[in-house]
């Protein structure tokens, strides 16, 4: 079998890269004969086409990306299987990915929403993102690459440390956990809530947002926003550093750093919905608050990035949820019982780490990636 894998090539610290970079790694070290090209990059892929003439083009991304992943390889008689994620609505391309033999996304939600907004589901399987379990793991608390996070961040030992981590803290439900933090803050042990966000001009407006939430429910001395640039070397020990992983996300099509805090036998505050559905367990590897509202929307309003024309308006017959909110107090509920039983967390931790170990260390995701060519398009 050989395999052209498409993605943000070479890896930045983002999901969608690190996604195909942990898929290409699997199949490197199954013995695959597998090659990695930037998604975007026409004469790169054009080349590796006419010489390497792989049987299968895997692309990572979204359905916006068809472009790239899907009509780019077929232009040139490459057989292409995109591996995809969804933002809530698949406004295009419908066609295109329906005259397709395979389809992977990354849950079974992400399958139900391409599957309510036109394509077979017969022609999508899904295949989750894979964990490096071997950089995230669980570390001792006296490790000097953990104290020095915590000193970094101005973490005191007798502290909580809760984290959220994502492109902005909103859309992974920052907001509601602060909520929920103003809520107990009496009551619960000293803490501190640490949201690491990327630096890109979208963010700006929504950090300074959240910040303003935070100083209007009076815990803006407990809230640290960090906008460094980091590696994905670090971000284990940034896990690792945390007493609670806190992210009961807006929009979710699988849960990557959720997963990776399993990883780090970190207990995990969700929300019972999308993606975390498959990826976490309620009472057993996480507590997922209940859904609270459901942000729904009669139309969007969509541009070139979607293969349309500028302010293209869609309006649905139907009206469609888009976004999600998780309920405050069950995340209050949660964080208070995580917070003051370290015996929970241990338990909750262990089990994260056991699951996250069978069902998405890379490899084995790798394996499941061979299997699912070999059942679907006869590759071997």
């Amino acid at each position: 079998m050989k395999v052209l894998v498409l993605y943000d090539y070479p890896p930045s610290p983002g999901g969608l890269a690190t996604q195909g970079d942990l898929l290409y790694r699997g199949l490197l070290e199954l013995g695959i004969d597998a090659h990695a090209a930037h998604f975007e990059s026409a004469q790169e892929k054009e080349w590796y086409y006419r010489w390497f003439e792989p049987d299968v083009v895997v692309g990572v991304g979204y359905w916006g990306h068809s472009p790239q992943l899907v009509l780019h390889p077929q232009r040139y008689g490459v057989q292409p299987v995109p591996w995809l994620v969804a933002d809530g609505y698949i406004a295009n391309y419908q066609e295109v990915l329906n005259a397709l033999p395979l389809i992977l996304v990354t849950s079974n939600w992400v399958k139900e929403m391409y599957v309510r907004d036109g394509i077979n589901a017969d022609i999508i399987e899904v295949l989750p993102v894979g964990c490096n379990t071997d950089s995230f793991i669980p570390f001792s608390k006296d490790d000097p690459k953990i104290l020095a996070v915590r000193e970094a961040l101005g973490i005191s030992p007798d502290q909580k440390m809760i984290l959220t981590v994502g492109g902005d803290a909103a859309s992974k439900g920052a907001q509601e956990v602060m909520q929920a933090l103003a809520i107990i803050d009496t009551k619960a042990p000293d803490w501190k809530y640490i949201c690491k966000v990327w630096p890109q001009p979208r963010t700006k407006i929504q950090n300074l947002s959240d910040l303003q939430m935070a100083t209007d429910l009076g815990i803006e001395k407990n809230v640290f926003y960090a906008t460094n640039t980091i590696s994905r070397n670090f971000m284990p020990y940034l896990i690792g550093a945390c007493d609670i992983y806190a992210a009961p996300s807006r929009l979710e099509g699988f849960g990557m750093p959720q997963v990776e805090a399993g990883a780090c036998g970190k207990p995990v505050i969700g929300i019972r919905a999308m993606g975390l559905l498959d990826t976490l367990v309620h009472g057993e590897t996480a507590f997922l608050a209940k859904v609270a509202q459901k942000i729904v929307a009669n139309e969007v309003v969509l541009g070139d990035e979607a293969g349309f024309e500028d302010t293209h308006r869609v309006t649905f017959r139907v009206p469609r949820t888009v976004d999600y909110r998780a309920n405050v107090h069950d995340i209050a509920k949660y964080l208070l019982l995580l917070m003051n039983d370290q015996e929970l967390c241990e338990k909750m931790g262990k089990a994260g780490r056991k699951r996250v170990v069978e069902k998405f260390d890379y490899r084995i995701v790798a394996k499941r990636f061979v299997q699912i060519m070999h059942d679907k398009l006869g590759i071997s």
